[in-house]
């Protein structure tokens, strides 16, 4: 066992069933090109004691240690990440019946729920010696990388979309990363960084492209499990989604969950997109194995303009054995959703985070959500950073 009491076994892809060392830097699979998954060893795990120390630890993700990838504490790069709210927001009009809560993320270091993933990414980079790294982003996974890069005293690079908000320009050059502007989404963003990067020795940290923003991620569903369980756990949760690493940390959660024993039951995984930039939830309703490249992509919310999200498989994996499914919004909706969540509940929400909020009236009446339900939303990110009139402007007519 680890110092820190990490688990970490193997890595693992679904896709070709191969198997690999986990101290060995890696990004997607050798053999096929897909994604890695991170397995623990829980055969002789006392699930039910690992629960029982956490009220004792400090409240930030790294409390559930043994089921996170870092074998040694001086690797950890921690900003304070974790333990994010869940907040009741009681029943709204569009989902009569419906009981409603919120986790926000928005108060995390760097101001979204990306400060997760890249916390426990880069702590696993610095501990297997890599010092070097790069990230296309629409915004809020290049600011994460750049502070938590700073922390752990690592070079990055950020590939932006030329579209991204100057804010989050500034911000990566703030905390010293060196930023790179690419025509496009962030679909090309990603061709150009990973055609720039060949041959430098540089790591990528992509979106499922290596093993471990997907654990920070997870970390998601086990703080729901610990804020909600039993009496207060969802039957679904809502979550905006881009390139659907959240979807598939959350499911990894609750299956661990299930094999120590502590959940039997877990919630329904509801993906929303814009109606501008919606593959995942079409290749959902279309029944397709793998999401196709979206034409023509369009939508206020940087976060969820990702046109040909990478290992789509798995998130529509997760989405199907949750029981779940998929619905699109339009911008309109999402900046009305913004508005509400603000004037009426006192939370702030980027476009992304409110997108759920958005989605309610649509999944009630498609009974995607139903009367007597208790259903969290998933709050990504603050709206700080975002004017609702500026946004309102860019829905307006010429």
């Amino acid at each position: 066992m680890s110092e820190t009491g990490s688990r970490l076994r193997r890595l693992e892809c679904r896709a070709c069933c191969s198997e690999f060392d986990p101290d060995r830097a890696v990004g997607t699979c050798p053999t096929c090109g897909h994604t890695l998954l991170a397995r623990y060893d829980l055969e002789e795990f006392d699930g039910r004691a690992w629960r029982a120390s956490w009220p004792g630890r400090d409240a930030s993700l790294w409390r559930f240690r043994e089921l996170l990838p870092v074998r040694r504490s001086e690797s950890i790069t921690t900003l304070g990440e974790g333990g994010s709210p869940v907040l009741p927001l009681g029943s709204v009009a569009d989902a009569p019946g419906v009981e409603l809560w919120i986790k926000d993320d928005g108060g995390l270091p760097t101001g979204s729920f990306k400060a997760r993933g890249m916390a426990v990414a880069i702590s696993r980079a610095r501990e297997l010696g890599l010092s070097d790294l790069f990230v296309p982003s629409a915004g809020n996974a290049g600011l994460a990388l750049a502070a938590y890069a700073a922390r752990a005293g690592l070079r990055a690079r950020i590939y932006l979309p030329q579209r991204t908000p100057s804010s989050v320009r500034s911000g990566c050059a703030a905390y010293g990363a060196a930023v790179t502007e690419v025509p496009g989404t962030i679909r090309e963003a990603g061709e150009f960084a990973r055609r720039t990067e060949k041959g430098r020795g540089s790591f990528d940290l992509s979106t499922m492209r290596e093993p471990y923003r997907v654990e920070g991620k997870k970390t998601m569903g086990l703080e729901i499990f610990d804020a909600m369980f039993p009496d207060r756990f969802p039957d679904a949760i809502v979550y905006p989604t881009g390139g659907g690493t959240g979807l598939v940390g959350m499911a990894k959660a609750f299956a661990e969950l299930r094999a120590l024993g502590l959940l039997e039951r877990a919630p329904r995984l509801l993906a929303v997109q814009p109606a501008g930039c919606a593959p995942v939830v079409r290749a959902l309703r279309d029944g397709a194995a793998a999401a196709t490249p979206w034409a023509e992509p369009s939508t206020i919310a940087p976060g969820l303009l990702v046109p040909a999200p990478f290992a789509s498989e798995r998130t529509l994996e997760a989405v199907r054995m949750s029981g779940g499914g998929g619905i699109v919004v339009s911008d309109h909706e999402i900046l009305a959703a913004m508005r509400s969540l603000g004037s009426r509940h006192g939370v702030s929400a980027s476009p992304e985070a409110a997108a759920p909020y958005a989605a309610l009236a649509g999944l009630y009446h498609d009974r995607l959500i139903r009367d007597g339900e208790r259903v969290l939303l998933y709050g990504t990110g603050t709206g700080l950073a975002f004017s609702i009139d500026e946004l309102a402007r860019q829905l307006s007519p010429a």
